[in-house]
């Protein structure tokens, strides 16, 4: 049923093998044997991939009934492991999440060897209902809260701040009326002219699209303009520099979820204890109150255009 929904998702034994971590050849020969067994073709094969048949089809839901069930009884299984070892998944925001992340549970797998961390630090929302990580650390827009069938607790605030590359402030400096002042977009379009209008530089033109905050870093070296980034990746970054007017705006907040049916696991309340405690103790980083940055203006509170609960 995984190997037959997989294909049905992705419509590609390639793309469905790199799902469940499997060559694309069991995928193939799995789809295979499961038409055999109930002597019903459930894909047409093109060229371009494999698409699903009536009978496919009509099977899809009941596949994934079964899934969900399955699901449900793994989660209730793991959730009374007492033992501290075996997989944590960890699924993150970004590669900058991630590196608090690793030093904070570094520890935590010294001291209990069995444990063995797998950490994703990417934007999508990987499924907790199906395992695909046991802990998630996501970002929800101020007064938003998780769903009800997960555990959630607010970690730390996400602020934005207006930076510049140092080597570059004078000739992009908008105070001076430099030229060309601008400001670096990314694939999101919509939420960085909202931003924008609402900054100190509304009439700053906005130029290029950059998709991810470590590429937009690095334009931002390169003197391409300047740029929104939040404190926590920001303020650490080397040869970066905050504008006269860093306009810290609240945005969203962190939260810790994982599934309530894997609360009293151990080794997964370890991990949430160790993350909780590692993004505490860096509080004022995500403030945007880090030593060194404390003579700024006052951090205003705005809803992040366009954020929004992650999917669970």
């Amino acid at each position: 049923m995984r190997h037959f929904l997989a294909l049905a998702r992705t419509g590609s034994v390639r793309a469905a093998g790199s799902m469940l971590g499997v060559s694309h050849s069991t995928v193939a020969r799995r789809v295979e044997a499961l038409e055999a067994r109930l002597c019903v073709k459930l894909f047409d094969r093109h060229r371009d991939g494999y698409q699903l048949t009536d009978a496919g089809n009509e099977m899809v839901s009941g596949a994934e009934r079964v899934e969900r069930e399955m699901a449900a009884l793994e989660r209730g299984l793991a959730g009374q492991d007492a033992r501290l070892e075996g997989p944590v998944r960890v699924t993150c925001t970004d590669p900058f999440i991630a590196k608090i992340l690793l030093r904070a549970l570094a520890g935590l797998c010294e001291q209990h060897p069995g444990i063995e961390l797998e950490l994703d630090a990417d934007a999508k929302n990987l499924d907790l209902s199906k395992r695909e990580a046991d802990v998630a650390v996501r970002a929800l827009v101020p007064g938003a809260s998780p769903p009800e069938h997960l555990i959630g607790r607010r970690l730390a605030p996400i602020t934005l701040c207006n930076y510049v590359a140092a080597a570059h402030a004078a000739q992009l400096d908008p105070e001076r009326g430099a030229r060309p002042a601008r400001w670096l977009g990314s694939s999101v379009h919509r939420i960085v002219r909202e931003l924008v209008a609402s900054s100190s530089y509304p009439e700053v033109p906005i130029w290029g699209t950059f998709e991810s905050m470590a590429i937009m870093m690095e334009a931002a070296h390169a003197g391409l303009g300047f740029v929104m980034l939040p404190t926590y990746a920001g303020d650490p970054e080397p040869g970066l520099q905050r504008l006269a007017r860093p306009d810290l705006r609240h945005v969203a907040d962190f939260w810790l979820l994982s599934h309530r049916d894997l609360r009293d696991n151990a080794r997964l309340r370890a991990a949430r204890e160790a993350i909780t405690a590692a993004m505490t103790e860096r509080a004022a980083l995500f403030r945007g109150e880090a030593e060194g940055w404390r003579e700024t203006a006052p951090l205003r509170h705005e809803l992040a255009p366009g954020a929004g609960a992650p999917r669970a």
